[in-house]
């Protein structure tokens, strides 16, 4: 790997903003959890106060909820991710000698970005929208054999940063 290569793999892993360059961009957390989250809990609360109030609490709402989708996508380091997986995967009860980490890696990936996908829900809560999904972009895994390594990539992005969420 030339300096080149070096200089391009360190502005990657940087997740750098689309537009102003800075490190530590998120735009799929941030998007996310403004549409998903906040966005659709403000519309709610701002519904009581009539249709200017919806429209308030739809902006409001997204904003707050794009900083918690931000917050759940800066939490996740897919490098390091990947790595503690590797590792930790002979050690999970769900792990099999037939079957190599390469064929688990999609569903601890899965997992992590779930959890930016749904900063504001349990996997209990979310699960019928990330089996949803899992069986959209996956179609050759039956999401009950990718669950436990799905769950416990979610579940170790929460005990990282948000351990109140179970």
């Amino acid at each position: 790997m030339n300096d080149q290569d070096i200089v391009q793999k360190q502005n990657q892993d940087a997740n750098r903003d689309p537009i102003t360059g800075a490190p530590g961009s998120h735009p799929v957390g941030t998007g996310v959890g403004a549409v998903i989250g906040g966005a659709s809990a403000g519309a709610v609360i701002g519904s009581i106060a009539g249709p200017v109030g919806t429209v308030a609490g739809i902006a409001v709402g997204a904003v707050l909820g794009g900083l918690a989708g931000k917050g759940v996508a800066e939490a996740v380091d897919p490098t390091a991710e990947e790595a503690y997986w590797r590792a930790e995967y002979p050690n999970r009860p769900y792990a099999a000698p037939t079957k190599p980490f390469e064929a688990v890696s999609p569903a601890y990936k899965f997992g992590w970005e779930a959890r930016s996908r749904h900063p504001s829900r349990s996997f209990d809560e979310a699960q019928l929208d990330i089996r949803g999904e899992w069986e959209r972009d996956n179609p050759t895994t039956p999401f009950s054999e990718a669950e436990p390594a799905i769950r416990d990539s979610w579940n170790r992005v929460d005990t990282k940063r948000m351990p109140a969420v179970q």
